[in-house]
């Protein structure tokens, strides 16, 4: 005789949110009810320690999916612990009374900290009523006899029935009578699929019924029909739980490629147990290529969460910086916090702890693959493989300078760039330190819109006959940046663009004063300029580092720079109001005619337009410019 009880108060309101607003999609139903059954089989392996015989005469643990087309019904079977018919009302009937947190309650040393168990919060189970109108439960618990059996059914409004039932096997069956929206699930294709995703690792066997194409009769057409015998539908041994000397480097490979779609092999990767207050396992790899949305910072991260073998999510960006959005791999650990629905981490402790540990383990590996440039044991095949990584990903590594302020130094010497020396295709900020010039206090670098832009920048004339290097930095991210690394072990980094040139002892006293009689002389024109030239020039003075050209834009002393500036604007940002110095080089044919020119502020303004042209930029009015270039031709 069946019993009737209500749910707990507001339990209505609570099933709504669980089976409309709690998940993403509708099939994470499936691993909540797998995981529970997983569950369920774990809590008969560790109380079975104390008492064998609650595994009666079915010693080998496993979960069982099925599904009825005809009924419209899917089944989640287990052969685990199972329910008294209390324990149907208790942990059935109340939203977020977890049986699996009582059971962790009682355990306790390392019992504790190797229970593959999941389900905190007590709510997977009614994720069934995502698809389903209707959940039967028959259950019997290890070691009671089989006619203390109960079946619990409900429609998830606001009561259940419970009645007993004879169960000769101990465990749980959730049957789920779906809705005809749902119906989609009741396939072998769809449900492997499923639990491939999910579940694929979970340490027990996930049987289902083998499928065999049956001849159709009288020119009837030929169908997949079930058959009596199971097989196994997940792989049920997580890579990453095995010890490395057990895993072949082609194993390897063939998880990254199974895990990433990716055709190509990784460059680098690192399984690791990480033991202490917070324990997890890492398995992480550096890609070979870069994806078409690696500067979509919003894009899912490539780190897969899973708690104890249970995939969690794919989106896990908490563990993982952005700036190293390009790592693929798998973090589990079984102590972080969840959410309800288990999709979202919260922030605490443990989380922090393995972001920490996670990125130190992407930087370390990022260090070998660098060191592996200058052995000379190392093949050709790897010593080029960091100047592939820094090809692909090099761009997106350097948003770490301004992400990530504990590892600032680390990312620093990891930086590549091009150089005005071209014996090699980049130099590193130590190697550019190790040749620099007796006398010379600083390295020096200029940001471009393009590398063809920063190499023939008149801004580098000066340093190009000193023979001083200058590295040349053409990526969006350069000028951002290098605002955040203003030296390198202990030597500053300075722009060529920026302020005055003080080239130190490297530039003599001859030449020092040349430039400075130069502009006393030079006065008069200087002047001129100032004012032809006051509406978008901040300043206007004699060069010290033009040669060849007859002005360059420089910005002023921590200004921000013309190229900064169009960035800004280009993506739609307020840009503040300013000016850069126009530097003349009185020495030029063109700036000595300036004085005597009848058509000195068109010159004036031409000089001022070519010098912004010569950097990437275009004229405020191009077609002012176009109009005075043609009036002096003609």
């Amino acid at each position: 005789m069946s019993q009737k009880h209500s749910f707990q108060a507001e339990v209505a309101q609570l099933l709504h949110l669980v089976t409309h607003s709690l998940y993403s999609n509708k099939e994470i139903f499936l691993r909540e009810l797998v995981s529970n059954a997983s569950d369920a089989c774990d809590k008969l392996r560790f109380e079975a320690l104390e008492n064998n015989a609650l595994y009666e005469d079915a010693p080998t643990l496993e979960v069982r999916v099925s599904f009825d087309t005809e009924a419209r019904t899917l089944t989640i079977a287990d052969n685990g612990i199972g329910m008294s018919q209390q324990e149907a009302i208790d942990h059935l009937g109340t939203i977020a009374k977890s049986g699996t947190r009582e059971f962790m309650h009682k355990l306790s040393g390392d019992q504790k900290a190797d229970a593959q168990l999941i389900g905190q919060f007590g709510v997977g189970f009614y994720s069934g009523f995502i698809v389903a109108d209707r959940i039967t439960v028959e259950s019997r618990r290890a070691g009671l006899p089989p006619e203390q059996g109960v079946r619990w059914v409900s429609g998830g409004a606001g009561d259940f029935e419970v009645e007993a039932l004879t169960l000769p096997q101990r465990g749980t069956r959730v049957i789920l009578h779906l809705r005809e929206d749902a119906t989609e699930y009741l396939s072998s294709w769809k449900l492997k699929s499923i639990i491939a995703k999910y579940s694929d690792h979970i340490s027990l066997p996930i049987l289902m019924r083998k499928e065999t194409w049956k001849e159709g009769e009288d020119n009837q057409p030929g169908q997949m029909v079930l058959t009596d015998e199971w097989e196994p539908v997940n792989q049920a041994s997580a890579l990453w739980t095995r010890p490395r000397k057990d895993v072949t480097p082609e194993q390897y490979q063939a998880f990254y490629q199974q895990i990433s779609h990716d055709s190509e092999a990784p460059l680098a990767w690192a399984h690791n147990r990480v033991e202490g207050s917070t324990e997890y396992t890492q398995l992480l790899f550096i890609p070979a290529h870069a994806p078409m949305d690696l500067w979509n910072r919003e894009k899912s991260a490539g780190v897969k969460l899973y708690v104890k073998r249970v995939f969690i999510m794919d989106e896990a960006e908490a563990l993982m910086p952005v700036y190293l959005r390009f790592v693929k791999g798998v973090i589990d650990s079984a102590d972080l916090p969840l959410n309800v629905s288990r999709e979202l981490l919260q922030e605490s402790r443990d989380v922090r702890a393995i972001r920490e540990g996670s990125t130190k383990r992407v930087l370390s590996m990022l260090e070998d693959l660098a060191k592996l440039e200058k052995d000379e044991a190392a093949s050709e095949e790897d010593k080029a493989k960091y100047g592939k990584f820094w090809s692909e990903f090099g761009a997106v590594l350097k948003e770490g300078l301004g992400e990530d302020f504990g590892n600032r130094d680390r990312i620093a010497k990891l930086l590549r760039f091009h150089s005005t020396q071209a014996d090699a295709p980049t130099v590193s900020l130590a190697d550019y330190k190790a040749r620099m010039k007796e006398g010379q206090e600083a390295i020096y670098y200029i940001t471009a819109d393009t590398l063809a832009a920063a190499k023939n920048s008149p801004q580098l004339e000066v340093f190009r006959k000193k023979g001083i290097e200058v590295l040349l930095m053409a990526d969006r991210v350069d000028e951002w940046a290098l605002n955040y690394l203003t030296e390198f072990d202990g030597t500053p980094l300075q722009s060529v663009a920026k302020g005055a040139v003080d080239l130190g002892t490297l530039q003599d006293e001859a030449e020092k004063k040349a430039t400075e009689e130069a502009a006393e002389t030079f006065k008069p024109v200087l002047e001129r300029l100032k004012a032809s030239l006051k509406d978008k020039a901040e300043d206007v003075r004699v060069t010290s580092r033009l040669v060849d050209s007859p002005a360059c834009l420089v910005a002023t002393d921590g200004g921000m720079s013309t190229q900064l500036a169009r960035m800004l604007k280009q993506a739609g940002q307020k840009v503040p109001d300013m000016k850069p110095v126009l530097e003349v080089n009185p020495a030029h044919a063109l700036v000595k005619k300036l004085a005597s020119s009848e058509h000195f502020d068109d010159l004036a303004n031409i000089l001022f337009d070519q010098a912004l042209l010569a950097e990437g930029g275009l004229p405020e009015d191009p077609a002012a410019y176009v109009r005075r270039v043609n009036a002096l031709l003609a």
